[in-house]
Order: C-alpha cells, then sequence, then structure tokens
C-alpha cells in the first residue's frame, strides 16, 4: 500500500542519513540522493533549535532505564510530540519504549 503525504524529519536526522550515506556509496550517488531528497516538496525539515534542545535534554534525563535511545531519536519524540505526529517510519522499538503513543509505520 502506497500513502502519500507530508514527509517531517529533522535537521538531526539528515545529519546522520547524509553522513552514512557519503560513508558508504559513491559521492556522486549520494550527492545526487541527497540533493533530490531536499529539492522534494513533500519534505518538510524541523529543526532542534535550543528550546527543542532543551527538551530533549531534560526527557534524555527522564529515561533513566533507556540508555540506549539515541538522542537524535529523543529530539524526535520531542518534535513529533509538539507536532502531534504520531506515526514514525523506523525499524526502531525506542519509539514504543517511551510509551507516547507513537505507531512504527509500516507496522
Amino acid at each position: 500500500m502506497r500513502t502519500t503525504g507530508l514527509i517531517v524529519t529533522s535537521n538531526f536526522v539528515l545529519d546522520e542519513l547524509f553522513t552514512m550515506l557519503f560513508a558508504t556509496r559513491p559521492f556522486d550517488l549520494a550527492s545526487s540522493f541527497c540533493n533530490s531528497l531536499l529539492a522534494s516538496p513533500r519534505l518538510s525539515i524541523e529543526f532542534v533549535n535550543p528550546n527543542r534542545f532543551a527538551a530533549a535534554f531534560q526527557f534524555r534525563l527522564k529515561l533513566v532505564d533507556k540508555p540506549k535511545i539515541s538522542f537524535t531519536d529523543i529530539t524526535s519524540m520531542v518534535i513529533m510530540r509538539e507536532l502531534g505526529i504520531v506515526d514514525v517510519m523506523t525499524a526502531d522499538s525506542h519509539f514504543q519504549q517511551v510509551n507516547l503513543g507513537f505507531r512504527s509505520v509500516p507496522e
């Protein structure tokens, strides 16, 4: 099943993606993919600004029993809660472990 809509991500997630692509793929391929992604009208980039960073750090401190959740994931969770987003494209179980009502897509 194919769905359409806006894809929301953060500058932190794109940082991780771009780092991985340029480290593992030929430069021209990585560059072309990243440029196409950034030019997509379906992509909305949310920036981790100082307020979101501070909120993510406070949330990180509450997750004492979950040390393996990345700070990038935590910043994504803060942004998702702020924007009312519950669906997340991930194979990562961390989004369910925090019990904030996030749903992995596809399930």
